[in-house]
């Protein structure tokens, strides 16, 4: 395969430009004081291909899902009042940073990262790393940078275009009344099972005591639109029983997605392997691949997989808000939407970088094309005429709220006929 198109879908009468402006990315693109910029390749195309393949896999269920692909990618924006801010990514946490060799995207999210830039520079750092960090990144190269984020498990990588292709679908299949396992956190995982639970599924989140889903501290409208309807388990896998009680949650589970390195769950005694050969769905999100070490965010993989528009005066910009998130989200619930027609279980390996950078051109355009004001509005030159550039805009929330850490613990394991571990 050879990019990331749905076999099936029409693609020749669609416009990248118009999918970009009507998606709400456009507006997130480019520097605040200067117009928005138009980003390479189709990935709002892709995405709204995406939306339409779920759509006519669910079209005749109890519970059909139709939702814009392309609007997904804003979506949490919209919520949060995000705005585009050039290379500071909208949120504030990524930043482009020039190397000897070119441009790199490196995160500071988590609480214990300023910590580990120390560890990067080799020197302790003041309240504000990024002065420091900055000095240190434009006197090594992007790789020398991307080997010493791995060590370190730094969310960071140079910019580059490189040329990827993401797993085909199979068969189409209705998840009404299977059971979801979700395991993952933050956007990309939570927006597949989300999408799964629209469709009907039973979803079942997954958290430890000691490491609860990030995005609990964040945006919590957006915490509810992802997670409306899903019940809460929180177990200790540090705990004999409850490594017996996830490890049974695995085995009820019809589909498991995670979103972390392979290690991580083995480390709880979790195979995937072996749920696989037992008939079960395993989608497994990771920044580069279930074979690297690398960590990775939705800023930080976008840019690093070539998805940047480019400036007059040559410098990059962030395009959207961690962009790579969502599109990952729904070419992963594409995926889990679709099974082997012998009914055995399937192993997706869902690398972000390559979700990102098969939507990719080979060569895409510097400087990249610029918006421009129209009766008050930013506009761009389409083939067909002038192309509004819309705002960021939100769904309307699945009913329900997202629930409290653990509220369902003792609830789905008895469902399940699971031993409670104590405590729970």
């Amino acid at each position: 395969m050879s990019s990331t198109r749905v076999p099936g879908t029409a693609v020749a009468d669609r416009d990248p430009v118009a999918d970009w402006a009507a998606s709400g990315i456009v507006a997130l693109t480019g520097r605040p004081d200067r117009p928005p910029l138009v980003p390479p390749g189709r990935a709002a195309t892709v995405a709204r291909e995406l939306g339409e393949r779920i759509a006519a896999v669910t079209a005749d269920t109890p519970t059909p899902v139709r939702v814009d692909g392309a609007s997904l990618l804003a979506e949490r924006a919209a919520l949060t009042g995000h705005r585009r801010r050039g290379d500071l990514s909208p949120g504030g946490s990524c930043r482009l940073l020039p190397t000897t060799d070119g441009w790199a995207a490196l995160s500071c999210a988590r609480p214990d990262d300023p910590s580990l830039l120390g560890a990067l520079v080799e020197r302790a750092l003041p309240r504000d790393p990024w002065p420091a960090v900055t000095e240190w990144v434009g006197h090594h190269t992007g790789e020398e940078l991307a080997a010493r984020a791995e060590l370190f498990g730094i969310a960071a990588a140079p910019v580059r275009r490189g040329f990827a292709a993401t797993p085909v679908p199979l068969v189409g299949r209705s998840v009404a009344g299977l059971l979801v396992v979700d395991f993952s956190a933050l956007w990309a995982g939570p927006l597949c099972s989300s999408l799964l639970g629209m469709a009907g599924a039973r979803v079942v989140k997954v958290e430890t005591p000691h490491r609860l889903d990030g995005a609990r501290r964040g945006n919590p409208d957006f915490y509810r639109l992802l997670h409306a309807g899903h019940r809460s388990v929180v177990l200790d896998p540090t705990t004999p029983d409850g490594r017996a009680a996830m490890a049974a949650l695995v085995d009820a589970a019809d589909i498991v997605i995670e979103a972390s390195r392979p290690r991580a769950l083995a480390g709880f005694g979790l195979d995937a392997d072996a749920a696989v050969a037992a008939g079960t769905t395993w989608v497994s999100i990771t920044a580069a691949g279930r074979g690297s070490g690398r960590v990775g965010f939705g800023d930080d993989v976008a840019a690093g997989a070539g998805l940047v528009a480019w400036t007059d005066a040559g410098t990059p910009v962030f395009v959207g808000d961690a962009i790579a998130d969502p599109l990952t989200g729904l070419t992963a619930a594409v995926l889990a939407m679709s099974a082997p027609a012998d009914g055995s279980g399937r192993l997706w390996d869902v690398a972000m970088a390559d979700v990102v950078a098969a939507t990719l051109p080979d060569s895409p355009m510097s400087p990249s094309p610029t918006a421009r004001l129209s009766t008050g509005a930013w506009v761009l030159d389409g083939p067909g005429g002038p192309l509004t550039v819309a705002a960021p805009r939100r769904r309307k929330p699945p009913g329900g709220e997202g629930a409290a850490p653990g509220a369902h613990t003792r609830e789905v394991l008895h469902e399940l006929g699971i031993r409670v571990p104590s405590g729970s």
